[in-house]
């Protein structure tokens, strides 16, 4: 697979491009806030990391568009048009020739509570007509197809936290099967609002939840709200946000003489089969998905200098993706030296997108030489950890490839791997 990245945008908790993204994640930037609904001196803590009260969508969109979408369309198209002018293709696309392949895994369920909400205290009359233009998850496809006047493929993935990699892997095939010359692609959550401008979504219901679960034991400080791969790790935290990129053949790249990010060089995915929230507990099928992504880049484990983890903080969760890790990279390959970090102790876990930025911050190393690192891990790393955890602060890289790693519930296994160098 030799796929050019040429463009990038990102709404993230902790900031509104992806230079504010990456700064966040290098600087020790956190996301994640008290939940406002839940009062202080509760026994009960809950956290989030939102973007819609510090997003203004009548700064990017206009009134029409506002009101007849969804916050997670929103953030799709300002981080798509961000991709756009990063690329250079902003106003300047093959109308037939590009396509559009977002993932998400909630779409529009927020506009859904807006409309139960309506319903429930003011009759039907209350509820928008527009609702169900607002909720279907394709919607983002469909409004970015129409702001750019765009009629090639378009396409929705939603294989939960792992959405935008499958996005990523999905997109790359159909421009090396020569079905578009470009792909927008990306990957979005919204609908946990707790700003002024915008009523609760499913946030509460959804911490509450993760906390009911036992995904999420509480606390106090958000700064330790989510630890990846530490073992005071208590759990998830979601947030939402929005990463996207534009890809291109490398034909397409080399003939208008793009500037490329990286090249998205494999992917790889598959099925735990295992249970809808816990991997299997060895870790194999993480695995596999990522000797899926090497085996298509052509690279060996010892190849790879940084992986950016899933690590979400939760105590299974975690222990797989660590024995995954150990397995292939340290045992398999003799590999301990491989840099791995994670961003969601800076950003929340924010689902389908949370691969996509992870790119992100893996693309950056490479432009760079700074590597993010995992916040709030350092005091005490998980003991299994064998290979080089980067904790307390950035590291300086030389990096030529990197892997990504995005796990979904329902085991929804997906990696990619990433090179400076074609």
């Amino acid at each position: 697979m030799r796929i050019a990245i040429t463009g990038m945008g990102a709404v993230s908790p902790i900031g509104l491009t992806v230079g504010e993204l990456v700064e966040g994640v290098l600087s020790g930037a956190c996301g994640i806030r008290r939940a406002p609904w839940v009062p202080e001196g509760t026994a009960s803590s809950q956290f989030y990391a939102g973007v819609s009260d510090r997003f203004d969508p009548s700064a990017r969109l206009d009134d029409k568009l506002i009101a007849g979408s969804d916050p997670f369309t929103w953030f799709s198209i300002d981080g798509s048009d961000q991709a756009l002018e990063d690329a250079g293709l902003l106003g300047g696309l093959d109308p037939l020739r590009t396509a559009i392949v977002h993932g998400t895994s909630m779409g529009g369920l927020y506009s859904l509570m807006q409309a139960q909400r309506a319903l429930e205290h003011g009759g039907p009359g209350a509820v928008s007509g527009k609702t169900m233009i607002k909720i279907w998850p394709n919607m983002a496809c469909a409004q970015i197809a129409m702001r750019h006047d765009l009629h090639g493929p378009s396409l929705t993935v939603t294989t939960a936290c792992a959405s935008s990699l499958d996005a990523l892997g999905t997109a790359a095939r159909m421009l090396e099967a020569g079905a578009a010359d470009v792909a927008i692609v990306g990957g979005t959550e919204g609908g946990y609002p707790a700003g002024s401008h915008l009523e609760p979504g499913f946030l509460p219901a959804t911490a509450a939840a993760e906390q009911g679960y036992g995904m999420r034991s509480g606390g106090d400080d958000p700064t330790r709200a989510l630890l990846p791969f530490s073992a005071d790790r208590a759990g998830i935290v979601p947030g939402e946000g929005s990463a996207w990129f534009v890809l291109e053949s490398e034909e397409h790249a080399r003939a208008r003489g793009a500037r490329v990010w990286a090249w998205l060089r494999g992917y790889g995915s598959c099925a735990d089969g295992y249970h809808p929230s816990s991997p299997e507990p060895s870790g194999r099928w993480e695995r596999r998905a990522m000797e899926l992504a090497q085996a298509d880049a052509g690279v060996a484990p010892r190849d790879v200098d940084v992986l950016v983890a899933h690590a979400t903080g939760t105590p299974k969760g975690d222990t797989a993706e660590i024995a995954a890790l150990n397995g292939l990279f340290v045992e398999g390959a003799g590999h301990d030296g491989l840099l791995v970090t994670a961003l969601k102790g800076h950003t929340g876990h924010t689902g389908a997108s949370a691969g996509a930025m992870g790119v992100m911050a893996a693309v950056h190393a490479m432009h760079h030489g700074r590597l993010a690192f995992a916040n709030g891990a350092a005091d005490r790393v998980d003991p299994l950890v064998r290979f080089d955890f980067v904790t307390e602060s950035p590291r300086s890289v030389d990096v030529s490839v990197a892997q990504v790693n995005a796990f979904g519930f329902g085991g929804q296994d997906a990696s990619v791997v990433v090179s400076r160098e074609v």
